[in-house]
């Protein structure tokens, strides 16, 4: 039976802070400045950075003169962005939970977060408090499902014949990963004049390190998989897994990764 999903998550994601830095924030990495455009952050702008992970969020946004306050549901999360980001105030808390006071912030971003909330609409809801009136709400997610760097371990392990465990829960997300469902999710949470843009590009990399810091990392659900199975289905899985990333050489021993995602932005 599958467990409640912010369970899952919290479980998920305990200790995989320095996995996480370095290798999938190398992705997620290209939204930070659309990210921040769209929340229009700029000099003296308040921020919440919800979710920072390592901080990169919050760090370039100090280099534009932001004030900015952050924080993840993972503790070793807020720790990299305590070290990557000097003087942050860095929170722990689990959305919808945000330990701010009401109207705060001139702008709230989160990158690549809402996809890992048990209750997308109630986390909306509560970030939109945290705005003053006018204030600015920006969000990216993936493409769902999946495509791409995303998937191409979850591709893999069905290639190799590997059954998707039970006890894995559905991201509630799962159901907004497209651009008129995420619109909807936002203007419900009483966000207006909503837009959500779709962002593709391409994440260049060496094939061995995107396995040993995804798949072999157990960043994710994938890695997590991977990580249940024993050494020669391991090996199944990894036959597989080089087979479907060939198909996205780069001529240089790497890969081009097609990555998919919306940004959505609203005003309080």
């Amino acid at each position: 039976m599958a467990k409640d999903f912010d369970l899952y998550e919290r479980e998920l994601w305990a200790g995989r802070a320095p996995a996480y830095e370095r290798g999938f924030a190398h992705v997620t990495r290209y939204m930070i400045d659309p990210l921040l455009d769209a929340a229009g952050v700029a000099d003296g702008t308040r921020l919440l950075d919800v979710g920072t992970g390592p901080g990169f969020v919050s760090r370039e946004a100090a280099r534009r003169g932001a004030l900015v306050s952050a924080m993840d549901a993972e503790p070793g999360m807020a720790e990299a962005a305590r070290r990557n980001v000097p003087g942050l105030d860095v929170r722990v808390a689990v959305l919808p939970e945000v330990p701010f006071e009401d109207a705060a912030f001139d702008a709230v971003a989160g990158n690549f977060v809402i996809n890992h909330v048990g209750a997308p609409d109630a986390a909306l809801a509560r970030l939109r408090r945290a705005l003053r009136e006018g204030g600015r709400l920006a969000m990216t997610c993936w493409v769902m499902p999946g495509t791409g760097a995303l998937a191409v371990v979850r591709q893999a392990i069905e290639a190799a014949g590997v059954p998707w465990p039970d006890d894995i829960p559905e991201p509630p997300f799962l159901e907004y990963g497209e651009p008129a469902a995420f619109g909807r999710l936002v203007a419900g949470a009483g966000f207006a004049d909503v837009a959500v843009e779709e962002v593709t590009w391409e994440h260049v990399v060496d094939p061995e390190e995107w396995w040993e810091t995804g798949a072999l990392a157990r960043v994710g659900t994938n890695g997590l998989v991977v990580g249940r199975l024993d050494a020669p289905t391991v090996a199944r899985v990894k036959a597989a897994y080089d087979e479907i990333v060939a198909d996205y050489a780069s001529g240089d021993g790497k890969v081009a990764l097609p990555a998919h995602a919306l940004l959505a932005s609203g005003v309080h």
